[in-house]
C-alpha cells in the first residue's frame, strides 16, 4: 500500500509541472537562431518590434510584418516576397521560455506539417 501511495503521489506532482512561458519578454529585442542544413550550421539573427521583424541572413536583410494572435503566437508574412514559397505566412508559437532562450514551433499557414527550434535573445 505504501508504494502505491508513493507513486500516486509522484505522478500527480509530475502532473502539476508546468514549464516556464512568460512569453512577453521576447515580443522585442535581437534574437539568434540556429539551424542544420546539410553539414553546416547556419545562423540567422533578427531583430523584433512589436510589428516588424528584419531577419539577417548571409548578408543579406529581410523584412517581415508581425501580427500577434496572443502572447505566445504571431503571424509572419515577408514584406517584399522573391517567389511564392515566400508569400505565404508562418505562424510562429513560443511553447516554453527561459531566461535568454525560448522553444518555438512553426508551420506554414494553412499546412499542418510544423518544425521546431530555438531562438536565443542576445539583446
Amino acid at each position: 500500500m505504501r508504494i502505491i501511495l508513493t507513486l500516486f503521489s509522484l505522478f500527480l506532482l509530475a502532473g502539476c509541472y508546468q514549464p516556464e512561458r512568460d512569453c512577453s519578454r521576447f515580443k522585442t529585442g535581437t534574437f539568434e537562431f540556429e539551424a542544420v542544413v546539410g553539414t553546416e550550421i547556419l545562423t540567422t539573427t533578427f531583430v523584433r518590434n512589436d510589428s516588424i521583424e528584419i531577419d539577417y541572413f548571409r548578408g543579406k536583410a529581410d523584412t517581415s510584418s508581425i501580427r500577434w494572435i496572443n502572447d505566445c503566437e504571431y503571424i509572419v508574412k515577408k514584406l517584399k516576397p522573391n517567389n511564392r514559397a515566400e508569400e505565404k505566412a508562418i505562424h510562429m508559437k513560443i511553447l516554453t521560455t527561459s531566461d535568454s532562450e525560448y522553444v518555438f514551433e512553426y508551420n506554414v499557414v494553412g499546412e499542418t506539417q510544423k518544425q521546431k527550434g530555438t531562438a536565443k535573445k542576445v539583446h
